[in-house]
């Protein structure tokens, strides 16, 4: 697959998208993005902006299994991993799957559950794979997480531990529409009661698993000139140095930038990177990696101004 096919595809992918999620466009370009580098998405946003449509609309439009948890404080490790159940007509124990054994997985209000339970992804997330009873099963190849949370209720939730936000590539903070797009969305969607299922909206299926496995292999194949590696780890680096930040961005989100600034230059049809895609992902692969100091705080600054700011400060390549 060229990226000008997989630019095609992905305008495929946003066609599809669109006749169910309205507006939104950024969430929708951010999250094939994070499809074709293999990562996995975070998405923050006040109720009733169709997170949960979003992730159920964009498995609809790939044709994948799809899972979904919705995570409450008493959710066990279990109820998403699964558990070994004995079976007395066999005298063995046999394996009962949980919602996690899927392609594309909607971990739903994820910071409504505690830290034991959210930990139960971490290594779905990382190794792909689950250990249940000492026993490792792998997940599917392309397996990703979309993980929503609503950040304006501040009683019954569990802040994500840094350690599993690093395995985030993105996170997203998704906006009120635009008064043209919220006039759409009454006069579209005010006359039906209940979530609307994308597949009665219209969406079909634009890709199956040898075609992604095509993109993802396009992906890989794109130029990263030095120029713009030696931009990335300048930038990373200077979100150690920051006086405002207390903990800076991991090597780790060095090498996932790297990657998805392959795919979003894959999108856009081209087989090279430019430092213009590095600082389009920037505040989206780093706003959630960075720990601001307590003088930031106490200055009431955001993680996202102080890596707009070095964004801006550390000279990009010409």
């Amino acid at each position: 697959m060229t990226p000008q096919e997989l630019g095609a595809l992905a305008d495929r992918f946003r066609a599809e998208i669109g006749k169910a999620v309205i507006g939104q466009t950024a969430s929708v370009d951010l999250m094939l993005t994070a499809l074709f580098a293999g990562g996995h998405v975070l998405l923050e946003g006040p109720p009733g902006v169709a997170k949960t449509l979003l992730a159920q609309s964009f498995s609809a439009a790939l044709g994948v299994q799809f899972g979904r948890i919705q995570f409450t404080p008493d959710l066990m490790p279990g109820d998403i991993l699964g558990s070994n159940i004995f079976n007395f007509q066999t005298s063995s124990f046999s394996l009962t799957r949980g919602p996690i054994f899927c392609d594309v997985l909607l971990a739903d209000e994820i910071n409504r559950t505690p830290p034991k339970t959210q930990a139960a992804l971490l290594e779905a997330m990382q190794e792909r794979s689950v250990t249940i009873d000492g026993e490792t099963h792998a997940l599917p190849r392309r397996f990703t997480v979309i993980a929503t949370q609503n950040p304006i209720e501040q009683q019954g939730v569990y802040p994500l531990p840094e350690a599993q936000l690093d395995r985030f590539l993105f996170k997203h903070v998704l906006p009120y529409p635009s008064r043209e797009d919220e006039l759409r969305v009454v006069r579209e969607h005010g006359s039906r009661v209940g979530m609307p299922d994308p597949r009665t909206l219209g969406v079909e299926t634009v890709a199956d698993g040898a075609t992604l496995e095509a993109a993802v292999a396009a992906v890989a194949a794109i130029r990263v000139s030095d120029e713009v590696v030696a931009y990335i780890v300048d930038l990373i680096r200077a979100t150690r140095e920051s006086a405002d930040l207390m903990t800076g961005a991991s090597p780790r989100s060095g090498a996932m930038l790297g990657v998805a600034a392959r795919a979003r230059a894959a999108l856009d049809g081209r087989d090279y990177v430019i430092p213009d895609d590095v600082k389009a992902l920037a505040l989206p692969a780093l706003r959630h990696r960075v720990v601001l100091s307590p003088a930031a705080e106490i200055e009431g600054r955001r993680a996202d101004q102080v890596v707009e700011t070095l964004v801006h400060q550390v000279a990009a390549p010409r």
